[in-house]
């Protein structure tokens, strides 16, 4: 069985060497990982142990765990691990399918009333509801819980569906794009070409031929070599990407960007935000809670002469951007829009690059704000819309 792990992990171009594969089995051997108090393995700590042994850098934990999860789906559902069913899964028992008509009738509250109301309703219910308008709960009309409807609420646990909450009671847990993402095309690389300003600089790398004739014409036959330095791309990109909640359907497409842009351009800094960007970013999603970049350091850190290029969706509520306190995950002093007219001053060649399909933008009505904060430099993600950009950020 593990024999055929080894091979998921490498047919997943994860850097794993046989040796380290042994000494997997010799630690599994010794007992490092082997039954628990019930007699029965763990997979958790096959997972810690395996992942400890066989990943030696960081960047490849997201690579792995979807590797593993590939592997052993369904494992441990087939096996007794004396585990109890998560509550939630037990109380999710009411699903509403309500039509047009029902949903149009659901009045929406303002950004205050939502707030007070909600902790109202932390204060005075006792027990849980389902199916009801009023009462933090499942499968409702309430403005408060999930697995129901409400055209602006809070969603508290659940899963996403709608895409209509204004705030997420939940610890949000993301993955870092793939920068080694192989393309199927060299076409993304070809339109990020355009941004191209080559200049010699460095060591003496490369021949120069017509300087070698020249010089050897001079020298009356006599060969003498002349050498000059490589040229290089001088161009310098600062690329602020949009990374999950509904940025999680585009993953594909955004990490094919993302890869050809590591490739093509020498000088590349890259941060991550959720919808909007706020007072902070950062580099690694598993650390984005411990290890955060103030952005006013990186408008600091960076100056004019960087292009700065964002890729993101723009789809959240008009609060995540106009709103102080508006981001779903935290409270946030100052509006989103205060950040992005601050990042476009700083950085006056900019871009912002959506995977959205362009007909959708004007139904939007966050698209438009975005938009206009950006000065109408928005792009679609695809070659057309890429090669616009990079003309416009040449100029």
């Amino acid at each position: 069985m593990l024999i055929d792990f080894f091979y998921t992990l490498r047919s997943a171009r994860l850097p794993v060497s046989v040796k380290e594969f042994l000494t997997l089995l010799q630690a599994l051997q010794a007992g490092v990982a082997g039954p628990g108090s019930d007699d029965a393995w763990s997979l958790d700590d096959f997972y810690s142990l395996s992942r400890l042994i066989l990943v030696k850098d960081e960047k490849h934990y997201d690579r792995f765990d979807r590797a593993f999860g590939a592997y052993f789906k369904g494992v441990e559902m087939r096996t007794d691990f004396g585990r109890e069913i998560p509550a939630d899964w037990l109380r999710k028992t009411l699903e509403n399918a309500l039509t047009p008509e029902q949903k149009a009738a659901i009045e929406k509250m303002g950004w205050d009333e939502l707030m007070e109301t909600l902790r109202k309703r932390l204060e005075e219910q006792q027990e849980r509801h389902a199916g009801g308008n009023k009462w933090i709960g499942t499968g409702g009309t309430s403005p408060f819980g999930h697995g129901g409807y409400n055209p602006q609420g809070i969603r508290i646990g659940g899963a996403s569906r709608n895409r209509s909450a204004v705030k997420v009671w939940e610890k949000r847990v993301y993955r870092d794009y793939d920068d080694q993402q192989e393309l199927g095309t060299r076409n993304i690389k070809v339109a990020l070409r355009r941004l191209r300003r080559f200049a010699r600089e460095g060591q003496e790398l490369e021949l120069d031929l017509p300087g070698t004739i020249r010089s050897t014409a001079v020298n009356a036959g006599y060969l003498d070599i002349r050498m000059l330095p490589e040229r290089h791309n001088t161009v310098k990109l600062l690329l602020l990407m949009d990374v999950g909640g509904t940025m999680d359907e585009h993953i594909q497409r955004v990490q094919e960007l993302f890869s050809a842009a590591k490739t093509e351009f020498k000088h590349l800094e890259f941060y991550y935000f959720h919808n909007c960007v706020y007072d902070h970013m950062w580099k690694n999603n598993r650390r984005r809670f411990a290890e955060k970049f103030p952005t006013r350091d990186i408008i600091r850190k960076y100056n004019k002469d960087y292009k700065l290029i964002f890729v993101g969706d723009a789809t959240m509520s008009p609060y995540e951007i106009l709103q102080p306190g508006g981001s779903v995950e935290y409270h946030n002093e100052e509006p989103g829009a205060e950040w992005l007219q601050r990042l476009t001053h700083a950085f006056p060649r900019h871009a912002w690059i959506n995977p959205e399909p362009q007909g959708v933008w004007p139904y939007r009505q966050s698209v438009g704000i975005i938009q206009q904060l950006v000065g109408n430099r928005m792009y679609p993600l695809s070659l057309k819309g890429i090669e616009e950009s990079m003309r416009l950020l040449s100029k």
